[in-house]
């Protein structure tokens, strides 16, 4: 397990600033998910834009299907390409301006049908260049945090991560969306009020995303050409992929992410749903719903943070997954609004240690010449299964005529993850408090 802590060489070494820069990161490009994909320009797209609300999720459901689909095949060559290079701050820069440009330009989107198939191509572009840059984002972590601050560091950036999105959010409904008078003139009878916010969320990410481009060290370059270094990459790709026996420990891991993370994310993906639902909220209610979980998300990330790197990332996983199945348990069974919000927000307390401990784990059991191409794996297991959890919970609630039912589908999905984590050999604790406030060697 020593040469999992191997640093690849870089090109000076890395201070506090350029830590604070990669942090920052997380902060700048959270609010797309948030604003975008979750609770703004969703909504606006599935009732503004299509002429009912049927067909704006259909279209709006087969756009974050083909993103997955994309991410899914791109992020592991794209990786392993990346390490042929060396660098990865071009890459994660390419991917940024891909994600900036197609989300600014959702502005034009108006709330005419005519512009449902452009919308839905745009959020097919914006999306995959916001995971295909997490791809390369990650990878940076094992090179920049000392082996025994890994989890905090990571869970520090996902904690300014729930910030940066909810902080976005709050702009995006007090000084937009929600106002009677919308500043700079725009026009609410063509939803420039509600438009408007994918050109905030672009201007967000380009300018808090820059001190992770000036401040944060890189590899070094190769100065292998980008043709060859495609060739090598996909053939190193293709035989890490023959030879997957010789990394179990990745493999088991990426299997059992699989399953929890689908589990986690149909959780999230229908807890909106469930609580209109089977509880009659409101879309306010479940906003402001939405805003608590975030909230107790990113307290969870920040302070498991630090208990990542004492008892390891595989151990705050395992409690993460079980907080969820010993949470959701009575989630199914309440009545009235009260217990469910008294039931339902220490959800988000466990959601956020799962995200951030994955990560670290990843970043520990990753070998360092292979770091970008075994994210890109990474991306890849969060996005395979992604159609399993939402058709499960779809067809047992059909079939059994109730939310309830199909809704606790997800703990089989979250058991079969944690059982198969039980059987990952994680890296030990580094516990060396000699290291605690040093930067890694470059």
């Amino acid at each position: 397990l020593g040469d999992v802590y191997k640093r690849q060489p870089l090109e000076r070494p890395v201070s506090r600033g350029g830590l604070w820069g990669w942090r920052l990161f997380d902060w700048a490009n959270s609010p797309f998910p948030t604003v975008i994909i979750t609770f703004v320009f969703s909504a606006y797209y599935t009732q503004a834009v299509a002429d009912d609300q049927v067909t704006g999720s259909s279209w709006w459901s087969a756009a974050v299907a083909i993103s997955a689909v994309c991410i899914a095949l791109l992020s592991p060559p794209l990786g392993a390409i990346a390490d042929q290079t060396g660098r990865r701050k071009p890459w994660l820069a390419a991917a940024t301006i891909v994600t900036i440009t197609a989300t600014a330009m959702l502005w034009f989107v108006a709330p005419e049908e005519q512009w449902l198939l452009m919308g839905a191509i745009l959020i097919v572009i914006a999306n995959v260049g916001f995971e295909i840059g997490m791809v390369f984002y990650n990878s940076m972590l094992p090179d920049l945090a000392p082996p025994n601050r890994i989890g905090r560091i990571s869970g520090e950036a996902w904690a300014l991560g729930y910030a940066g999105g909810l902080v976005c959010l709050v702009v995006a409904l007090l000084v937009f969306v929600q106002t009677d008078t919308p500043p700079f003139g725009l026009d609410k009878a063509t939803a420039e009020h509600v438009r408007v916010v994918a050109l905030l969320v672009a201007v967000w990410i380009a300018v808090f995303s820059l001190p992770t481009f000036l401040l944060t060290p890189d590899r070094k370059r190769t100065e292998m050409p980008l043709r060859q270094a495609a060739r090598g990459g996909i053939k190193q790709l293709i035989q890490t992929l023959r030879n997957v026996r010789q990394f179990p420990e990745v493999t088991r891991y990426l299997i059992a992410r699989l399953f929890y993370v689908d589990g986690m994310n149909t959780l999230f993906l229908f807890g909106g749903i469930y609580a209109a639902g089977t509880f009659k909220m409101s879309v306010e209610e479940i906003i402001q719903f939405g805003i608590a979980l975030n909230v107790a998300a990113g307290i969870g990330a920040f302070v498991f943070g630090r208990i990542d790197d004492v008892i390891g990332p595989k151990k705050v996983i395992l409690i993460a997954i079980a907080g969820m199945l010993a949470v959701s348990t009575p989630l199914l069974m309440v009545e009235g609004k009260l217990l469910f919000w008294v039931f339902a927000l220490p959800l988000g307390l466990f959601f956020g240690p799962a995200q951030t401990a994955s990560r670290s784990l990843m970043a520990r059991l990753t070998p360092p010449h292979m770091t970008t191409e075994m994210f890109g794996l990474f991306a890849l297991s969060g996005k395979a299964t992604a159609f399993l959890g939402p058709t499960l919970v779809g067809t047992v609630t059909v079939l059994a005529d109730s939310q309830r039912i199909g809704m606790a589908t997800i703990a089989v999905l979250l058991i079969i993850g944690g059982l198969i984590m039980f059987t990952v050999k994680a890296p030990p604790p580094i516990r060396d408090e000699a290291l605690a406030d040093k930067p890694p060697a470059s």
